[in-house]
């Protein structure tokens, strides 16, 4: 009877704790209770107000005097509208750009200003703010064109009547919110219309909407596809536009109730081992947008949530950063990544700070440079704590952790290296999962090979965003978003699909110390049609000698195949069996790598893309104009099979005897 008491009570305490663990942020106060936690408005100080002086003198002065000095730049500004025809380039040409370059430079201008006058205050930049707050308030939409419903009652064009809240809306209200905060009683002194309209424009705009209608970021859609970057990016600037903005206390509150409510929507589904499928690039706006809520909400609260920062899947969100991290100026870029991100690199200090994790802050101290005056395009209430914090970041320890083995088993991702804390040698990364992912490619089985940090087999990441890119009919008719144009196979002619139901299974990974091997079933990310059995490939890295892929085939029929290889160098078959790849070091000195292979049952064939299109400009930025597809045609293609390939330096060649190329 003790027995059955004692084990009870256990589950019953472990059903409590999956609760709480599922709903970590919404679940730890009712309402009444975070409303007696939060800081009253007129009373909350996040950073200091204008007139304590005292406070200010704390900020970095070095990097106020750059913000002063870029802010002259735009003391006679004139403020742009943005004419119908810009919005309507989204359906008409598929363009995005020329609208947003002049939403988002407004919006830069409008914040230099701000800092400049906190710094200064003298009314010198009061009227230019003023401009860019009428002219700001103004404009039909906040948001961009692209981020509108692909309706015929849209057709490239708001719906004034029906605010919708994207991301740079709520991006908008944080710097109108701010403005506020820090200029309001100059504001008023000038007219006490300005900050009722403001707080009008936000209301209508932002507060209201969130509240009233669920917004597809909100949680998960009717396909079962959880929230993306969208939803932790959203709320950090509706939390911070709310704590800053709305008088009332009972709907200030209940915003932050609501907006806990969301986050556990993007929290709960995500992966216990942080891994963010949608690449470190938008690791940025996704786990470390998380954090950005969780600070401002200790901000607003005397640290009530300061508990999350114990949470282990917290904290693995945080570390995904640095674990995808290859070299000093590339990381994985598996999907809608680009390989070279910019690091915030204050933000990912702080976040390691609060998870008490010291890899990750020596990695943002890492990336610290002084202050140039110039901000960061998002996320602009991050430079208040950037200022305050600067004396601290040169004194801190720098130091990339570059570790030697990362495996995230829910992520399905590996990622290798010859030697932990350097780049050099070989880095091998490969990946499973599924192909309805966040920013999805169709790339289960691709895998990466870089070597002393610099690329050698690449994935090409994601071009420039256009009309195509998140349209149901489009995206895969970008050639860099298909399983053609990654380092995997063509299987008796066809592609991978995208859609949850294509994935990988029996996914495994083992290392030791002088190797790493991920391996897995490729099959179920082809369609029926392909007759595929099973396409075991494993991807393994010999530290120091080489990387193999094996690929074991059972197929029904076997009509057709074809191995793919991309490269960012040139390459050339040397003789049967070895093709070069003509790779660059860093300091761009020559250096040879060879693709061995069974020149009895494959054929190589080189191509070099023509990147002519509008997506292919983002390509080209990350890579140059400098792509190539490597394609093996298999000769006699066997139902039952094996293919093996082994990219090695070509200084090693000679010392590989070991090798068995052949087929089954």
């Amino acid at each position: 009877m003790i027995k059955r008491l004692f084990l009870f009570v256990f589950i019953l305490v472990w059903l409590q704790g999956q609760a709480q663990e599922k709903k970590l942020l919404s679940s730890k106060f009712t309402k009444d209770e975070l409303k007696a936690k939060l800081i009253p408005m007129a009373s909350w100080e996040p950073f200091p107000r204008l007139q304590n002086r005292d406070g200010w003198a704390n900020a970095d002065q070095k990097a106020m005097e750059a913000y002063l000095k870029e802010a002259e730049k735009f003391l006679d500004y004139e403020w742009p509208s943005i004419p119908a025809t810009k919005s309507l380039l989204i359906v008409r040409t598929g363009d995005r750009d020329e609208y947003q370059n002049i939403s988002f430079s407004k919006r830069k201008v409008l914040g230099t200003l701000l800092l400049a006058e906190i710094y200064e205050n003298k009314g010198r930049f009061i009227d230019p703010i003023i401009n860019g707050v009428w002219s700001i308030c103004e404009e039909s939409f906040w948001g961009v064109p692209a981020h509108l419903p692909s309706t015929p009652e849209h057709a490239g064009l708001i719906n004034v009547a029906d605010p919708f809240v994207d991301l740079f809306a709520a991006e908008t209200a944080v710097y109108l919110a701010w403005v506020d905060y820090f200029l309001g009683e100059k504001l008023d002194a000038v007219s006490p219309q300005i900050r009722k309209r403001i707080y009008h424009e936000v209301n209508k705009r932002m507060f209201e909407p969130v509240m009233t209608t669920k917004h597809f970021w909100m949680a998960s859609g009717d396909d079962g596809r959880p929230p993306n970057n969208w939803n932790p990016w959203i709320t950090s600037n509706w939390l911070n536009s709310a704590l800053l903005l709305e008088k009332d206390e009972l709907k200030r509150s209940d915003m932050v109730y609501k907006a806990l409510q969301v986050l556990d929507e993007f929290l709960d589904p995500y992966y216990p081992d942080g891994g963010c499928d949608e690449g470190p690039g938008y690791w940025d706006h996704a786990s470390a947008a998380l954090y950005d809520n969780i600070s401002l909400l200790n901000l607003a609260s005397n640290n009530a949530f300061g508990y999350v920062y114990q949470n282990e899947k917290f904290k693995n969100m945080g570390k995904f950063i640095y674990r995808a991290q290859i070299s000093s100026n590339q990381f994985l870029n598996f999907a809608d990544a680009v390989p070279n991100p910019t690091m915030s690199a204050e933000m990912i200090y702080r976040y390691g700070k609060d998870i008490k994790d010291t890899d990750m802050m020596q990695f943002g101290a890492y990336y610290h440079e002084p202050v140039d005056g110039q901000l960061e395009r998002f996320h602009y209430f991050r430079n208040f704590f950037s200022l305050f914090m600067q004396e601290e970041f040169r004194q801190a320890k720098k130091r990339l952790p570059l570790p030697k083995d990362v495996w995230l088993p829910d992520l399905q991702v590996m990622m290798a290296r010859d030697n932990g804390g350097s780049t050099k040698g070989f880095y091998v990364a490969a990946k499973g999962g599924h192909n309805d992912e966040s920013h999805n490619h169709n790339d289960i089985g691709n895998y990466v090979v870089y070597y002393n940090g610099q690329p050698l087999l690449i994935d090409a990441g994601r071009g420039t965003y256009t009309s195509k890119t998140f349209s149901k009919t489009g995206r895969y008719e970008i050639w860099s978003n298909c399983s053609d144009y990654h380092n995997t196979p063509t299987i008796n002619g066809l592609t991978q699909l995208p859609g949850r139901e294509y994935k990988a299974t029996q996914v495994l990974y083992n290392q030791g110390k002088t190797f790493a091997a991920f391996t897995l079933n490729m099959a179920g990310a082809y369609p029926a049609e392909a007759g595929i059995n099973s396409w075991h490939r494993t991807v393994k890295l010999n530290r120091g000698k080489n990387v193999q892929v094996t690929d074991v085939i059972d197929l029904g029929q076997a009509k057709e195949l074809t191995q793919h290889l991309m490269t960012c160098y040139p390459a050339e078959v040397r003789k049967p069996g070895e093709l070069l790849i003509h790779y660059k070091t860093k300091e761009g000195q020559a250096q040879n790598f060879i693709v061995k292979y069974n020149p009895d049952q494959m054929q190589p064939i080189i191509e070099k893309l023509k990147l002519e299109a509008k997506e292919d400009q983002g390509i080209i930025q990350n890579w140059g104009d400098s792509i190539y597809r490597i394609s093996f045609k298999v000769m006699r293609p066997q139902k039952i099979d094996r293919m093996l390939f082994e990219i090695v330096a070509e200084k090693a060649a000679g010392g590989n005897k070991q090798s068995n190329l052949s087929g089954l």
